[in-house]
């Protein structure tokens, strides 16, 4: 008899073990490549947003710096600030001049345009305009610091504990931080605004007649334009936000579709040698990303 339940509560271990382990891969779902460290991006974090469940994850709680997916956050923020999108929203011509000098990515848009806040916006995440984004926190709170404490605000709000921000568009600044767990969080919490979603997954827009650009301008994802010749098998990129410097590397917070499941993956430090012609690896590292999720 004590064979018996000895036997019996063996059997009954075994099979709370394997319980257990499928459990666990079906909450992690660890991809084997990279535990091999098949990816030159340092960081990267990818969650299925249906379940919100972490798929893959590489030094995904180490800081580093997040570039022009900045703008992520202020988008967000901005979008939650503003009543009408169709209102004048002007460029502001003294951190336009700042943005020039310091050789940030642009929309496009001369200091002082007539713009509105929904050409800020599509400027901000399509083309990553520093003059857009700076624009949207003058527009909104009266000067980019009081727009910056909104924005860190909302990073407190969402839990973002290892995210710093000291500025809207995104330019280097050693006090500016966060995470590629923190960024994939921000990314699917905005995604919830209806907005936001059509914003990050819009290929290109034409933004408003203006006296300096009377056709107005084409804007183009600097995302989406980057994927024409790209295969995508088994699955559809269908938004995201890049970001780019000497300091953070190359990085990517894309949305994409797999068996009707959306995913969220971020990809941050990938290696850069030369900006002016890159190696595209976070490129690389996002689609080997999505085509290897089972």
């Amino acid at each position: 008899m004590r064979r018996v339940y000895k036997t019996v509560k063996i059997i009954l271990i075994v099979i709370l073990l394997v319980f257990g382990l499928l459990l666990m891969k079906e909450k992690l779902d660890v991809n084997t490549n990279l535990l091999r460290d098949e990816y030159d991006s340092k960081y990267i974090y990818i969650v299925n947003r249906n379940s919100k469940s972490e798929i893959i994850q590489k030094n995904h709680k180490s800081k580093t710096y997040p570039a022009s997916l900045t703008k992520i956050m202020t988008t967000i923020v901005a979008l939650e600030h503003i009543e009408d999108l169709s209102a004048i929203a002007p460029i502001d011509i003294d951190t336009y001049k700042e943005m020039v000098n310091n050789n940030s990515s642009m929309a496009g848009f001369f200091g002082k345009e007539q713009t509105t806040y929904r050409d800020l916006l599509y400027g901000t995440i399509l083309n990553s305009g520093g003059e857009a984004a700076n624009s949207l926190a003058i527009n909104i709170a009266g000067s980019v610091e009081t727009f910056v404490e909104l924005m860190n605000s909302k990073a407190s709000e969402l839990g973002l504990d290892d995210t710093r921000f000291v500025n809207p568009e995104g330019l280097h600044d050693k006090n500016q931080y966060t995470t590629a767990y923190d960024m994939a969080k921000l990314l699917d919490y905005a995604l919830d605004n209806g907005h936001f979603r059509a914003i990050f997954t819009k290929e290109t827009f034409n933004t408003t007649s203006t006296l300096d650009h009377p056709n107005g301008i084409i804007l183009k994802s600097t995302v989406l334009t980057k994927l024409h010749e790209v295969p995508q098998n088994g699955f559809n990129i269908i938004g995201g936000k890049s970001g780019t410097t000497y300091e953070a590397g190359e990085c990517w917070a894309t949305l994409a579709i797999k068996d009707d499941v959306e995913y969220i993956a971020v990809v941050m430090g990938a290696k850069l040698k030369d900006i002016s012609n890159p190696d595209n690896k976070h490129i690389k590292d996002t689609i080997k990303i999505y085509e290897d999720l089972k």
